[in-house]
This record gives structure tokens, C-alpha cells and sequence, in this order.
């Protein structure tokens, strides 16, 4: 894996934001030191690291699968996720009856260089709301067009079928669960303009694959007691009044059911993406549980909840990475190493219990630290995005520069 130094497009921002990509830059004035997509960079991969990164991904979402399988089978597990007693019952029947899935990405640590991790190991696991979908299906494939050429070397590729599995997974998996000529409504929060910009790609690729659609709020979401439609009994509605039966949500799980709307849920109306059964896999609280079902295995880090026990077993000094169990976009993350005064990231979760992980050094590539993104779109790798950055903690805000491989 090498880290190459380029020339942006003159014209980028034009063309990313042409594809509906706004959100490129961290300020009013696109600049070197604001942008959030950095095309300066590229990272150049083998076909064999591709392997490599797909047979693990597709091991990976196997190993998450059997551990859903694993903690529903005696609900009282989910305590530990601090999964609310009534949404106990809820998230098995979810699994047990299969409910369809759509997408996620694995954050993973590889570097074929370094025999900690020359297997992809595991940091954690984004099965709910996973955004830089926009930027690692599109942006970075027209990247790809533009910018690398045959140059002799052999035209370039990338790992990158997110596109086409996308719409591929809405036309043959969850469109025929739809009744027919239903409607999908599909809900951020409209004034977040990088979940908005997600959601409204994903309409995009629900309407190719046949699937008519609605954008709602979240905050436009109502509950009617008796709306005619449903028959009574009570619905959610939209802003017109429309029952929502089928429902795309880039809204966090573990927020939902501390609303006041939780209970009708309960109710079990409505067919959701990401289905309640991902409340399992999105929580840190999935580490340890791999860690205890596979310990051992090449694509997982030793992981528990104390810390002290963890380090004790560990090699090279027992270096620990402690996660809030429920946390976003990197917060309240401390990383602590023999020798060294510990790191830590910012944030609002300081009152949620923490799982410990085993510490491994991420790829150091002229002086950044580099975290892939392995997407899943189904139950098969799609593609991967990379982010970057000068801490050794690569959190959301981290840059996110393109890739490819010869």
C-alpha cells in the first residue's frame, strides 16, 4: 500500500459538487487546510491487498451474523448494549424472521508492511448509519475517471461496486418484500446537509431499482391515532398525512428508542432500514462479544470490558484503545501506550459505559494515519473508502482521500 502526492483536478469542486457532493470542504472558503475530500492524496493498493480486504470483509460480516444469532438466542445478553427491556423481545423477532438489510462499513487496520496487522483487523463496525456512502461510491469512482489514466503502467481500478450492489440489493431483495405500489419514505434531519446529501443518493439508487419514494424529516415525522389508511390503531405519518409503511432512517437506533414515539414501535408497523436487529452490530458492545465467540481469529482485536485485564495480556506493553460503547464520529475515544501520555478525542458521551480494545499501530504513511472503510452493501463487500490523519486517532472529521490498485 503506497501514499502518493498528486494534483487535484483544477476544476474538482465543480465536479463533485455536480454528483450532489457539498459538503467537500470544513469552512466557508475551500482551502488546503479546510477540505474534508483531499484529492491531493491517493492511495495506490494491489489486486492482492484487494483480495485480501474483500475475503475479510465478507469473514467478517459472517462472524457479525453469528453473534446477532448468538445474543438473541437469550435475550437478557442485550443488557449490555443497554437495549431497553421492551425492545428486547422486538430486535429477536426482527432477526429471527430475517428482516433485510441494506448496507454497512466496517472500520478496518491493515498495512501489509507490518505483521500486527497484515491481516485487516477489526476496530469497529458502522451497521446503522454509515455515512461517507456518497463520497466512496461515486466521488471518488468519477476521481478515478479523471484522474488516472493509462499511463503506461496499466489502467488503474478500484475496489468499488457500491453503486451497482446498491440498486442491485433495493431491486431483488427489499422492493419484493414491498407491497405493491407502496412507498418508501427516507428521513435525516434536513438542515445536516452531509446526512440530507446521503439520504437523498440513496433515493437515487431506490429509484432506479424500481422503488417509488418519499423525502420526510425526521422532525416531520408525526404519529396519528387513527388514520383512515391504516385502519385504525394508530400509524406514523409524514407531513401530509401519508402512513409511513416502509422507512429508510439515517437516524441512530439507540436515539429511537429513547423518543417519545419509542412505544409504537413497538407495534411493529413499519419495515425498517437498518432493521432493528442492527441495534447489535452498531454498538462497541459487538467487540467484546467477537472477541469471546472467536477469540483469536486473524480479523479481530483482543477486546473486553477491563481494561487493566486487557493490557496485562497483551504484548508490547499492552497498549488499549477504551471506546464508549455508543458513541459517533470518534468521540470520547482514549488511546493509551507504555511510555506515553494517553490520547484522547473529544466528545459527549462521557456518562456511556466503555469496551476496551486491544491498541495496534494504524498505517503511518508521511506522517498520517490511515483508516479503512470496508463497505458491505447486502451481505457482500462492495468497495472501501480511506480516511486519514495526523493523530494517530482517525476519527469522522478526518479527511477522506481516494484510492486505487493495478
Amino acid at each position: 500500500m503506497k501514499r502518493h502526492r498528486i494534483t487535484p483536478r483544477p476544476d474538482w469542486i465543480g465536479k463533485v459538487e455536480s454528483v450532489g457532493f457539498t459538503y467537500h470542504s470544513r469552512g466557508d472558503t475551500p482551502g488546503e487546510s479546510e477540505v474534508y475530500w483531499d484529492e491531493s492524496v491517493a492511495y495506490e493498493l494491489t489486486a492482492a491487498e484487494v483480495d485480501t480486504l474483500e475475503v475479510a470483509t465478507n469473514e467478517l460480516h459472517r462472524l457479525c451474523l453469528a453473534a446477532v444469532d448468538w445474543i438473541v438466542a437469550e435475550p437478557e445478553r442485550m443488557e449490555r448494549f443497554r437495549i431497553p427491556p421492551a425492545f428486547r423481545e422486538y430486535v429477536a423477532r426482527s432477526w429471527m424472521r430475517r428482516d433485510p438489510h441494506l448496507y454497512g462499513r466496517f472500520d478496518l487496520a491493515f498495512d501489509p508492511d507490518n505483521p500486527e496487522i497484515a491481516e485487516p483487523k477489526l476496530l469497529e463496525y458502522n451497521a446503522d448509519t454509515p455515512t461517507a456512502l456518497l463520497e466512496s461510491a461515486v466521488v471518488q469512482w468519477f476521481w478515478l475517471e479523471d484522474a488516472m489514466p493509462d499511463d503506461g503502467g496499466g489502467t488503474a481500478d478500484q475496489f468499488n461496486s457500491i453503486h451497482e450492489r446498491l440498486i442491485e440489493r433495493w431491486r431483488t431483495t427489499i422492493a419484493p418484500l414491498m407491497t405493491r405500489g407502496s412507498l418508501l419514505h427516507l428521513s435525516s434531519y434536513t438542515d445536516v446537509v452531509e446526512e440530507r446529501q446521503t439520504v437523498e443518493y440513496l433515493a437515487d439508487t431506490a429509484q432506479q431499482a424500481g422503488i417509488a419514494f418519499r423525502h420526510v424529516g425526521i422532525e416531520e415525522i408525526g404519529w396519528d391515532e387513527a388514520p383512515a389508511a391504516a385502519g385504525g390503531g394508530g400509524a406514523f405519518v409524514d407531513a401530509d398525512g401519508e402512513p409511513i409503511r416502509y422507512w429508510f432512517k439515517l437516524y441512530p437506533w439507540e436515539w429511537m428508542v429513547q423518543d417519545a414515539f419509542a412505544p409504537h414501535l413497538l407495534l411493529d408497523q413499519v419495515g425498517i432500514l437498518e432493521p432493528p436487529w442492527k441495534m447489535l452490530l452498531s454498538n462497541k458492545a459487538i467487540l467484546p462479544v467477537l472477541w469471546e465467540l472467536f477469540p483469536d481469529h486473524p480479523n479481530l482485536l483482543p477486546a473486553g470490558w477491563d481494561r487493566d485485564a486487557l493490557a496485562l495480556g497483551g504484548p508490547g506493553g499492552g497498549d488499549t484503545i477504551s471506546k464508549p460503547i455508543l458513541a459517533r464520529e470518534g468521540s470520547n475515544i482514549e488511546l493509551r501506550r507504555a511510555g506515553s501520555a494517553p490520547v484522547a478525542t473529544g466528545g459527549r458521551y462521557d456518562d456511556v459505559p466503555v469496551v476496551h480494545q486491544r491498541a495496534v499501530t494504524l498505517p503511518r504513511l508521511d506522517g498520517m494515519s490511515a483508516v479503512i472503510g470496508s463497505w458491505v452493501i447486502g451481505d457482500e463487500a462492495a468497495g472501501i473508502c480511506i480516511r486519514e490523519d495526523s493523530s494517530p486517532i482517525v476519527t469522522g472529521d478526518s479527511r477522506l482521500v481516494p484510492h486505487f490498485f493495478r
